[in-house]
């Protein structure tokens, strides 16, 4: 009985150990958020896959740690994420066009573009899509588009025109 107590207790420390280090990198993460305001989307991404992460592999070593057999889960969720990444395969698609688009900035919110057809100004980018204002009216183009198509940008008019190019 003594042993069992003993495999649960390691298991308590090693899952409190990933808890600590997930709440460690929440903070670290949102430091660089207050400090990268211009890149908040991916440094809010990145905490929640970080988070996420950290949370996971804490339960299955916990687990194995205790004495569970965690090859059939590891397995499992092998192909579970095979299963959900080929249904889900648009929307992941978007959502890494998404973070290319927010870390190479080709264009930023207020520049004019012209992609696939649509054409309006930038009012804003996010993991699923681009969001362009025109005459009214509000296009929502899928990031993946907005990647594979050629895009033409007429960039905002600056205030200050002592500041460098983009470009």
């Amino acid at each position: 009985m003594l042993s069992w107590f003993s495999l649960l207790f390691r298991a308590a420390l090693i899952m409190t150990g990933f808890i600590i280090a997930g709440h460690l990198s929440r903070n670290a993460f949102a430091r660089l958020t207050v400090r990268d305001e211009t890149r908040r989307d991916i440094w809010m991404l990145l905490d929640r896959a970080a988070y996420a992460g950290l949370l996971g592999f804490g339960a299955v070593c916990a687990l194995g740690t205790a004495g569970f057999n965690v090859t059939a889960l590891i397995a499992g969720l092998g192909l579970t994420g095979f299963a959900l990444g080929f249904a889900l395969k648009d929307a992941l698609a978007n959502a890494v066009a998404g973070v290319m688009i927010l870390l190479h900035r080709p264009f930023v919110t207020g520049d004019h573009i012209a992609v696939a057809g649509f054409e309006g100004r930038v009012a804003g980018t996010d993991l699923h899509h681009t969001t362009l204002e025109a005459e009214g009216k509000r296009h929502l183009v899928p990031n993946a588009t907005v990647l594979n198509s050629p895009v033409t940008v007429t960039l905002a008019a600056t205030a200050n025109t002592d500041q460098p190019s983009r470009l």
